[in-house]
Formats: C-alpha cells, structure tokens, sequence
C-alpha cells in the first residue's frame, strides 16, 4: 500500500443537485449519496476510498450544505469526529466559495505549506494506479507554486465536457509528465471538439485541481479580492466560538462562481497553471446515458437493480431502474430509459437523456418541489 503524501489534504467538494439523473438524484438526497454503481459504496464512499491512501485518514475534508451534512456524516464515519473534517456551507455558492474556504480553514490550521487537491463527490474513477500517480505528480507541481488541474485523456470528441489546451513541459522534480496550460475552453460543438483532439494539445477538464493553499488565496486576492477576505474572515472564526455569528454576516455576501472562471482561467492565461494527464478511465456520471455504460449489461440491455422485475421485448440496449417494487415493461423502444421511483416515473431514451434537465425546471415551474 501506498504511503500518504506528506502535507497533503483532499478536499471533496460535495453539492449539486443530480438534475439529469432525475428522479433518482434528488435536491434532498443527490447522486453522490446513492450506490450508482452497484458496488456497494455511493459515489461519495468511493471518492473518499479513492483519497485516504493519498492524503491518510484524516486528511480528507468534505465541503457540503447544511441540507446534506447529517448524511455526508452518515456515509462517512470520523469527518465529524472532533477534527473539522466536514464543512457544512450555510446555503450553495458555487465551487470557488467551497475550495475556498476548505483552503483558507486548512491554512489557519496547518500553515504556508500546505497542498489541497480538490475532488468532487460525484465522479467514477477506475485506474488506482494511474490515479496516484497523477495526484502524486500534481502535488510536486504545486510545491513548485503552479495551479495544477488533472487532465483526462480524451476518448472522444464530446461535447458534454470543458478542454484544456497545454503545451510544453513544466520542467518540474517529481512531475515528469506535467505540461503548461495555455488556456481552457467551456464545452466545444463537435466539430471543434474533433478538431481540438486532432492536435493532440487538448484534454478533458474534469475539474481536479491541486495547489498551495496559499497559493490559491493569492491568485484570489489578486482576481476576486473581496471573496479572498470573506473567507479568510470566515476561516479565521472556524474553528472558534464565533464560527455561526461570522458565517451569517459573511458567507451570504460572498461571490458566487466557479473555481474556473475566478481562478484557473484567468491564472492560465498568465501562465500560472499546469496539467497532469490522467490516463485514468473517468466519468462525470452527468445523465443516464454515461451510467449506463458503467453497469454490467445484460443480453438486452441494463438494469440498476432486479433483473427478474424487468421485461424487454423489442427493447434491446434499454436502460431500466426498477426502483418502486413494481415490475417494469418495455415493449419495442430500442435504448429506451426507463426509471421507476415509488412517487415519480421518468420515461426517455438515451439520445435524450441530457435533456432530463428540462423535466426537472418544468415540475419547478409548476410549482412541484416534492418532486425535486
């Protein structure tokens, strides 16, 4: 077994919503409280499982709302255990507020030195090895002052994810394999999302980031200077008796945005960032379509969860959760989507499903939150 990077915390950012899973993943109980893969574990225990050889037992640190904490505490015995491993955000303000904080609490706690690589709660990842290995490399990158995302090599040209463009290597100890980032690039149509890996210069951001804690407070200083202060105002309470009293003349007013567009593209841009590859497989688990993949399958298609409470007739390829304790019928609908929930009944196909989405915003609209 792998030793623990010395000085090395693993921040799980822990929110979202699942939208396009619906009606599985829920405001209430999101996709990575649930066991998406049938492993036994839910997408947060397996990211945390995935962390600990990295950053020890106690060096994992979970970001989540109050809404969720309880659960996240649940799933994951000895993050509230004394230690402030898991911190409960009073109300969702994007990834830079997250990281952020987690960053400015891990400086006030353990100093200059300290590296914070951030993970989110919701991704699969198969590939330990090669995993580590990134991470390892990305921490030493970091130790050399650079922001460092980890770049997924791209097995298509998808239009579902962010690229990242690099070139040429970082030249750094201990990260062979790292390259300068030139900048990156929301989600491309596909024709330029071809053209992107036709280069060979372009991976999937699959928004991994490793840096200095202080490091990531400068560039936010520098970038988005009032959000810089709040948090270290809030850190600086954290661990203290003020800790409510800060957090509600504080966090409301802070700003909400994506640790991309506060910190990696602007920080790129001035040459301050550096990418990994991750030639690990990994997936977003963004809609029904991606999870389908990640689940035996059977002659005629795949099932999370009773096989004999399915039928397929005509149906091959068909993706069905029977999750009601009634049986399920799908006659004649080729890659047909089907998921069954005791109060609420989704019926799509798989070249649809990024369009769940548009379900869940119109329930909202009609004013059906025990739907959401």
């Amino acid at each position: 077994m792998s030793s623990p990077i010395p000085g090395f915390h693993a921040v799980v950012p822990a929110g979202g919503a699942g939208t396009r899973l619906w009606p599985l993943s829920r405001a209430g109980h999101p996709k990575f409280l649930l066991d998406l893969t049938g492993s036994g574990r839910t997408l947060l225990q397996g990211t945390v499982d995935r962390l600990v050889p990295l950053a020890g037992p106690d060096g994992v640190l979970v970001v989540t709302g109050v809404r969720h904490a309880t659960d996240v505490a649940e799933q994951v015995p000895g993050l509230d255990d004394g230690l402030g491993r898991l911190l409960a955000e009073p109300s969702p303000r994007d990834s830079m507020a997250a990281i952020g904080l987690a960053a400015a609490v891990l400086l006030e706690r353990h100093g200059d030195d300290v590296v914070l690589g951030s993970f989110a709660a919701d991704h699969v990842i198969e590939g330990t090895e090669a995993f580590e290995t990134a991470v390892r490399e990305g921490v030493a990158a970091a130790r050399a002052g650079f922001v460092v995302t980890i770049g997924i090599h791209a097995t298509g040209p998808s239009t579902a994810f962010g690229y990242i463009r690099s070139d040429g290597p970082l030249g750094v100890d201990g990260a062979p394999s790292a390259l300068h980032v030139v900048g990156f690039t929301e989600k491309p149509d596909a024709a330029t999302a071809a053209g992107y890996l036709a280069t060979g210069e372009y991976r999937w951001n699959a928004g991994m980031f490793i840096v200095r804690a202080r490091v990531l407070l400068d560039h936010l200083a520098t970038q988005l200077p009032a959000l810089a202060a709040g948090l270290q105002t809030i850190a600086a309470a954290w661990d203290g008796p003020s800790r409510a009293e800060v957090l509600e003349a504080v966090w409301p007013g802070l700003t909400k945005i994506a640790i991309d567009h506060a910190i990696a593209e602007p920080v790129a841009a001035a040459g301050g960032v550096a990418v990994v590859p991750g030639d690990f497989d990994w997936d977003d688990v963004g809609d029904f379509a991606s999870l389908a993949p990640l689940l035996p399958s059977g002659p005629d298609g795949v099932t999370l969860g009773a096989e004999a409470d399915v039928l397929r007739i005509g149906a091959d390829g068909s993706f069905v959760v029977p999750g009601s304790g009634r049986t399920v019928s799908v006659v004649g609908i080729p890659d047909a989507v089907v998921v069954d929930t005791p109060d609420a009944v989704l019926v799509t196909t798989r070249a649809h499903a990024q369009d769940v989405k548009s379900a869940v915003d119109a329930w909202r609209a009609a004013g059906r939150d025990d739907l959401l």
